[in-house]
């Protein structure tokens, strides 16, 4: 029968699990947003909103634009989010430059550059940069993970190793009058 240490041992596989799996979602993301950026159709966005936050931990920056394409068709995007450090130069801005890839996941992305960088360059290195850390992390966590149930295998629980009775002079067992 189990312990459930070791329970909690063969549980502890999840962490690194969501890891990959966050790592490849954040791949995805910057797939997707190069697909646009590559395949996507040049347009200008009218800027509807533009919403930066006073803090900085706090990172829901957005701006909400609405994008006239060339054959007449308008769509509005709500809530487009931007990491906060790319926000202040856009804000004064009434007009971006974006590309438009209908039926994308992502199907705006901005092209406006600040200084001789496109937005959608920046938030795809992000992307990358998230999901290598999760990768890394999930490595890490894995191989800890990985010896903690192997010593857990070969030597069992170390609170149970080499105890045949409860040692009466341990601190934990002392009474503490007053």
């Amino acid at each position: 029968m189990k312990s459930s240490l070791q329970w909690v041992a063969r549980a502890a596989w999840l962490a690194p699990l969501l890891l990959v799996g966050l790592s490849a979602h954040q791949a995805k993301v910057a797939y997707d947003l190069h697909s646009t950026k590559v395949s996507g159709v040049d347009a200008t966005a009218e800027v509807l909103e533009m919403k930066k936050g006073n803090r900085s931990d706090v990172t829901y920056d957005y701006a909400s634009l609405r994008v006239t394409l060339p054959d007449g068709e308008t769509l509005t995007r709500e809530r487009l989010s931007l990491p906060h450090g790319l926000v202040p130069p856009l804000l004064d801005r009434e007009t971006l430059q974006v590309r438009v890839r209908q039926g994308a996941s992502i199907p705006i992305v901005i092209t406006e550059t600040i200084g001789p960088t496109p937005v959608v360059d920046t938030q795809m290195r992000i992307a990358g940069i998230n999901g290598l850390m999760s990768l890394g992390a999930a490595l890490l966590f894995g191989i800890g993970i990985w010896y903690w149930n192997r010593s857990l295998r070969r030597d069992g629980d170390p609170a149970d190793r080499d105890v045949t009775e409860p040692d009466p002079d341990h601190p934990a067992r002392q009474v503490v009058r007053s």
